[in-house]
Formats: C-alpha cells, sequence, structure tokens
C-alpha cells in the first residue's frame, strides 16, 4: 500500500491516514464537512490517565510516582486542603497544582473536559472521604478510594445511586490483600471455627494516620464471623513513635511510614495459641497496588462491564497485579 494511505494523523484523540483524507477530498470536492463520517476513532489505551488527589501527602505522591513508572500519564491537578492551595509538587518531571477545597468542582470539570476517560485515585484525608465520593459520583467519574475512614455504608450507598464504576478497599497492599482473602474464604467456609477464643490486636502507623486500621477491622470482621467476640474499640493503636521503637519493633526508619498488626488468639483454658501478624515499611506496597486497581478499572469501564463496584479482592482474583 502507498505512503501516504498509511501515514497516520491524531487529530483532536482520532486517527485519521492523511491519503484517506486526500482520496476523499478528491472524491468529493468543496464538502470537508462530511470528511467527519470517515474518521476513524482511536482505540482506547489501556493505561488510563490518572489524577491523584492527596498529592500532597506522602502516600499520595507515592502513588502519583507509582502511576509515572508504570508508563501512565498523570495529571497535574490534585486535591489538597486549604493551606496548600497552590502550592507545586514535583513528580518526576510533571509539576502537579494543588487545589482547595473551594475549587474541586471546578477542577474536576476543567479534567473531565481535557480527559473524558479520566480515573481518580483519592488518597485525602478521612474527612473529605464522602464529600469526595459525592463529587466523584456527581461528575460521574471512576475512582479509587484509597483513604480509609469516613461514613463507608453512605459511600457504598452513594456509589450504587450514581452507577459509577469504583474501587473501594480498605486496603491496597498486594500481598496483604491476598491474606485478607485468606481470612474471608476462612470465616465464609468455617464460620464459629474460634468461637470461645480471645482475641487481641495491636495496630501501628506512622503518627499522622488519624484513623483505625481499616484492614484490621476487615480482620476482625472475619474473626467475629469465626465465633471471637470482640469489638472495634478494644483495639491497641499505637501512634507514639517511642512505644513503636520500643515496643513494636518499627525500624527508626520507617517511623514516618509503616503498617504493623498483631492478631494474637487464645483459647478458652490458655493451652492454645494462634498469632497472625503482618508487617509493612514504607508505602510502596500500596502505592503499586493503587495503579493496579486504576488500570483494572479503566479496562471495566472499557468493557462496560456490569458489576460497577469493586474491591481489591476482586482485582487479586482477575490476576491484574503486576
Amino acid at each position: 500500500m502507498p505512503g501516504f494511505l498509511t501515514r497516520p494523523i491524531s487529530q483532536n484523540g482520532r486517527v485519521i491516514t492523511a491519503g484517506l483524507l486526500k482520496a476523499l477530498r478528491i472524491l468529493i470536492p468543496g464538502r470537508r464537512a462530511h470528511l467527519a463520517r470517515f474518521v476513524f476513532q482511536a482505540r482506547p489505551s489501556a493505561n488510563p490517565r490518572l489524577t491523584v488527589n492527596g498529592c500532597a501527602g506522602k502516600m499520595g505522591k507515592a502513588v502519583a510516582e507509582a502511576a509515572v513508572s508504570a508508563g501512565l500519564q498523570l495529571i497535574p491537578a490534585s486535591f489538597s486542603s486549604l493551606g496548600e492551595a497552590g502550592q507545586l509538587v514535583k513528580v518526576s518531571t510533571t509539576d502537579v497544582r494543588l487545589h482547595g477545597p473551594s475549587e474541586k468542582e471546578d477542577v474536576l470539570s476543567s479534567v473531565l473536559d481535557k480527559h473524558p476517560n479520566v480515573i481518580i485515585v483519592d488518597f485525602t484525608v478521612p474527612d473529605a472521604v464522602n464529600p469526595n465520593t459525592e463529587l466523584y459520583c456527581k461528575f460521574g467519574m471512576p475512582f479509587v478510594m484509597g483513604t480509609t475512614g469516613g461514613d463507608r455504608e453512605l459511600m457504598y450507598k452513594t456509589v450504587e445511586n450514581s452507577n459509577v464504576y469504583a474501587v473501594i478497599s480498605p486496603q491496597m497492599g498486594k500481598q496483604v490483600v491476598a491474606f485478607l482473602a485468606a481470612m474471608e474464604i476462612m470465616a465464609e467456609q468455617f464460620p464459629g471455627a474460634f468461637s470461645g477464643y480471645s482475641l487481641q490486636v495491636m495496630e501501628s502507623h506512622q503518627s499522622t494516620k488519624l484513623d483505625t486500621s481499616g484492614t484490621a477491622k476487615a480482620i476482625i470482621s472475619c474473626f467475629n464471623r469465626l465465633g471471637v467476640s470482640f469489638e472495634l474499640d478494644q483495639i491497641q493503636q499505637i501512634r507514639d513513635p517511642r512505644k513503636q521503637l520500643e515496643v513494636v519493633g518499627v525500624p527508626e526508619e520507617h517511623l514516618s511510614g509503616h503498617a504493623f498488626h498483631l492478631y494474637h488468639l487464645t483459647s478458652p483454658d490458655n493451652t492454645v495459641s494462634f498469632e497472625f501478624q503482618h508487617n509493612v515499611c514504607g508505602r510502596s506496597i500500596y502505592a503499586e497496588g493503587a495503579i493496579d486497581a486504576a488500570i483494572f478499572l479503566a479496562k471495566k469501564v472499557q468493557a462496560k462491564a456490569e458489576k460497577k463496584i469493586y474491591d481489591m479482592i476482586d482485582v487479586l482474583r482477575e490476576g491484574n497485579m503486576r
């Protein structure tokens, strides 16, 4: 085939061959308006464009960096607090501008206008979970909710009523997700297996984490179904760096970013004990998982999947974790 028929020209997201346009103009002189009928839409990219809200925070920035490392296009706009609005966060070669609460609607409208296939990844703060969810749903924007806290029941209801695609999970770490999945299976298949056992739960995170671990809540829910009586207010929550160093054993260099969990079960007569533990230093495990979730969600949107709300176990089951 002659080269002039195969050289692609990109025009507003469409792909047109130069030769085809030339041929059509010869065949239909003066009728350029009709050429739109012969324009071929480019096949949607498997890799989505991402907006990471919360880039001012360490977790949000880690996700943004993971997006760039994965070869995804990072949109240079992010939600922030009022005090951080107007600042720039450097992510690789991209300067991400931070926008305060009053700018949120304008930012989403602008992003959606320029990037209609955008996926939002949210790592903001617990108090922003429900207001942000309402905004994403209002604009019909698919999103990954990595922020814990907020009114989770209300969040799910908001998403269900809006018919928006979303991945919502208290835990983004790949291997921890697998552990959660195993706990869910055990609770489903062996209900009451630990009836009468007592439970102790300790969770340690960096001092800036404001809420109780969503992962701990999910694991405790499984233990409840396994017959263990335990309330969330019984969790030993450690945020004091000195205790984290001396009692928990967190390496000093990871005091500002870690997640150490311990679940200890004891039989009624104190003769049998079980212990489940997972310790995470740093944020890369969560950042990579969040990017996996965004890519997974983009594929679901492109395929127009019937199911709209997913969690990280869905991502894991589909084998979409890099």
